[in-house]
């Protein structure tokens, strides 16, 4: 199934939680965007629709952080002392290096390691876990652990800590419904479907 369909069928999701909670307009409207974002989520493991709108162009970071090298390196010639201008340089040098070796397919892993930066910075358990769930999504292969009950109760988990964040009744249903619709839509019963899920790593790769 394509991401089209899952973020429809997970705003659906957030929509019918609303209507249970009898949410205002307001809150109808973010539940069914968390439901339809929540339903993009396990497919994170691929180079899929919400992947691309959450990472940036590698180009950019990559022309960004040469950028902030060669900076260090001209900023420690002209204001620092012998000993710091050397190691200006060594750093600056060392950045430049390693911007030319980033690709498209480490942003994901560079933007789960922000988004745990942010959830330190703004002292939130659930962003903090949200980054590290991206960071595992980046390294899985795909319909792996982000399609497993294991990837289930970690989102469930942060969908948790998100709910008693915000403070507002029905978030958490609806994250872990639309993350839940994905899965049941990508099972290998249904028609449109040639592969199935993994539901039960480690302790079985049996596809259902």
């Amino acid at each position: 199934m394509n991401g089209t369909s899952h973020a429809a069928i997970g705003a659906a999701t957030g929509f019918v939680v609303a209507n249970s909670f009898a949410a205002s307009p307001s809150t109808t409207l973010l539940l069914v965007g968390l439901g339809g974002v929540s339903g993009l989520i396990p497919d994170l493991d691929i180079d899929g629709k919400l992947r691309g709108k959450i990472t940036l162009s590698h180009k950019m970071i990559s022309l960004s952080a040469q950028i902030i090298g060669i900076l260090m390196i001209l900023y420690s010639f002209f204001e620092k002392t012998a000993t710091e201008r050397w190691l200006g340089l060594g750093i600056g040098v060392m950045i430049n290096v390693v911007a030319s070796f980033i690709k498209q397919k480490h942003m994901l892993t560079i933007t789960g390691a922000a988004v745990i930066a942010g959830g330190f910075s703004l002292d939130e358990l659930w962003l903090i876990l949200l980054g590290v769930y991206v960071i595992i999504a980046s390294f899985s292969s795909h319909r792996s652990y982000t399609h497993s009950l294991l990837g289930v109760i970690f989102f469930g988990f942060i969908a948790y800590k998100f709910e008693a964040s915000l403070g507002i009744q029905g978030v958490f249903y609806t994250c872990l419904g639309g993350y839940v619709s994905h899965l049941f839509a990508d099972l290998k019963i249904l028609p449109m479907n040639k592969r199935g899920i993994k539901l039960f790593l480690p302790v079985s790769s049996k596809e259902l």
